[in-house]
């Protein structure tokens, strides 16, 4: 019987076990992005274990550019399901899911410091947490830890979703940054969830700040104001801005500019749009406008993601 671990500590490589069949694989590479592989493989056999994540850090103090961040994941008990028609399924890919084939999934996210490098350049880091996503702990280290249930239902959503094309790719970057946000979390305070705005104490309000999260993801071409956002959603302004950035870590501008660039990451590399077509869909007044937003954000420029 393979163990859990032994999976994890291969995740990165192509094959894990030549008895486990692959039943799917989706990956991405684009350079300057997150770089993912998703795969699920049929549990030939009764598998019992518990679902298990795996950080590594790697740092290198004379090669900074080599520094990355990296999540591994495995968990069972979800089901395949060749057809995936999931916008016709009310099934999760769970136990309850008709999908004929037991799975064991296999995740795998790679996050280089460069990439990380835009959440923390103008931020005093007070915590641990905030020194390895800055790469400010000086020693590499590999830590095993429970998937908490935020972070499973994150894992989940990505193995069940109906979306394809450029929104598959704005729906899996939004939900790569909340499962680096929660598995930070879980590694490293290893704290039940408390939050500081205590009118996020209820469920009606997270929801409304989770709705706003999905409105902005919908209106990735077209910019929402904060007043806009909040009538949406039904929430004050002040009470809006303050739940995202509680719930999400950071602030509705920053997030909307991060899952903007990333998706034009995948416009101009997967895609091959032209710098001016991915200026308009992304809703910029300019072409040089669109272009000095993605130099900030990403250290690049647009035109050195063409192929």
């Amino acid at each position: 019987m393979i163990k859990t671990l032994d999976i994890l500590k291969t995740a990165h490589k192509e094959g894990i076990e030549p008895s486990m069949d692959l039943l799917y694989n989706k990956k991405q590479n684009i350079p300057g992005s997150i770089q993912y592989n998703i795969r699920r493989y049929f549990a030939q056999h009764p598998w019992v274990a518990e679902d298990t994540g795996m950080l590594v850090y790697h740092f290198n103090e004379s090669k900074p550019k080599e520094n990355y961040l990296e999540l591994r994941f495995c968990t069972t008990g979800n089901r395949y399901c060749s057809d995936k028609v999931c916008v016709a399924c009310g099934s999760l890919p769970t136990a309850n899911c008709k999908g004929q084939y037991p799975t064991v999934d296999v995740f795998n996210f790679h996050f280089t410091a460069t990439f990380l490098h835009q959440f923390t350049h103008n931020v005093k880091l007070s915590n641990r947490k905030d020194e390895v996503l800055a790469f400010k702990s000086p020693n590499s280290f590999t830590k095993i830890f429970p998937i908490c249930l935020k972070s499973r239902n994150v894992l989940d959503a990505l193995l069940n979703h109906s979306y394809s094309g450029a929104l598959e790719n704005i729906f899996i970057n939004s939900k790569v940054h909340e499962l680096l946000l929660y598995s930070i979390d879980c590694l490293l305070d290893e704290k039940e969830e408390n939050f500081s705005c205590k009118f996020l104490t209820d469920d009606r309000s997270k929801e409304q700040i989770y709705q706003a999260k999905e409105i902005l993801l919908q209106h990735i071409g077209d910019p929402l104001t904060i007043k806009e956002l909040s009538r949406k959603v039904a929430m004050n302004e002040c009470y809006l801005k303050k739940g995202f950035k509680e719930i999400f870590g950071t602030t509705i501008f920053d997030f909307y500019q991060q899952q903007r660039m990333e998706h034009a990451k995948y416009l101009l590399y997967e895609k091959s749009l032209s710098v001016t077509d991915v200026s308009s869909l992304l809703g910029y007044s300019s072409i040089s406008h669109f272009s000095a937003a993605f130099k900030k954000h990403t250290g690049l420029k647009p035109c050195d993601l063409l192929k």
